[in-house]
């Protein structure tokens, strides 16, 4: 059961994708959280920036961080999708679990611990049979899975299902207006910074998430909107206090 406060008290888990995937990325991650409102970040161990981001992510010892599950990636090319790479194969439970206890191997190899949620490249978890391995992944590791067990608000996105830009969904009016919908209890809000380019489909847009969610007039819309900003760390010692 997910954690709920009482009342109408808002509790954001504002989390960063891709960690690891490239310098870029890696050092949006880290502005976005020491500059804006990013409290999370999830990690594609397999990517070459991932050793890299777990030494620097020393530094940050506040910032959450749970496991990508990166098993692959689908570009949508010429009026269709097309497969970029994949690390198993998604027709096979057993590689598929293999993979991914192999990547939450390679994490705690990496940060020398557990992560604290996890999630997947491309909402992979969403489908079959990869949901069913993940979902009891997280359920062994006691960690939540994202959709699962809080609200996941994914709408600061600057493209549509099919590559299309959107500049307008990640301006700071737009993430304001998003921020100060929100239900009350807790809620996950998906972001893709960068501060450089990315070798991505997601590319330009990365820079403009990372200035959005530094702009102080963000952060002023959560303080006057009484939205606390927390981890999932935070919601896990919510509910242990349950």
């Amino acid at each position: 059961m997910a954690a709920q406060p009482s009342g109408q008290t808002r509790f954001l888990i504002v989390n960063g994708d891709d960690l690891g995937l490239c310098p870029a990325v890696d050092d949006g991650i880290f502005v976005a959280h020491e500059q804006g409102i990013l409290t999370s970040a999830t990690m594609m161990v397999r990517q070459a920036a991932a050793p890299a981001a777990a030494r620097e992510a020393a530094a940050f010892p506040r910032l959450g961080i749970g496991l990508h599950l990166d098993l692959g990636q689908w570009d949508y090319v010429d009026g269709e999708w097309t497969e970029a790479y994949n690390h198993c194969d998604l027709t096979s439970p057993a590689g598929i679990e293999a993979e991914c206890r192999a990547q939450l191997e390679r994490f705690r190899a990496l940060l020398g611990r557990d992560p604290d949620h996890l999630d997947s490249h491309q909402h992979v978890h969403l489908s079959e049979p990869v949901a069913t391995v993940a979902a009891a992944l997280a359920t062994e590791l006691g960690v939540p899975l994202r959709g699962r067990d809080i609200p996941f608000e994914g709408g600061f996105y600057g493209q549509d299902g099919k590559g299309t830009p959107y500049p307008e969904t990640i301006t700071p009016t737009a993430l304001i207006t998003l921020l100060t919908a929100l239900p009350p209890g807790w809620t996950e809000l998906g972001c893709h910074p960068a501060a450089g380019p990315v070798p991505s489909s997601y590319d330009s847009e990365r820079l403009t998430e990372l200035n959005t969610l530094r702009d102080p007039e963000v952060r002023a819309a959560l303080t006057a909107s009484e939205i606390e900003l927390r981890t999932f760390g935070d919601l896990a010692r919510t509910r242990e206090a349950l």
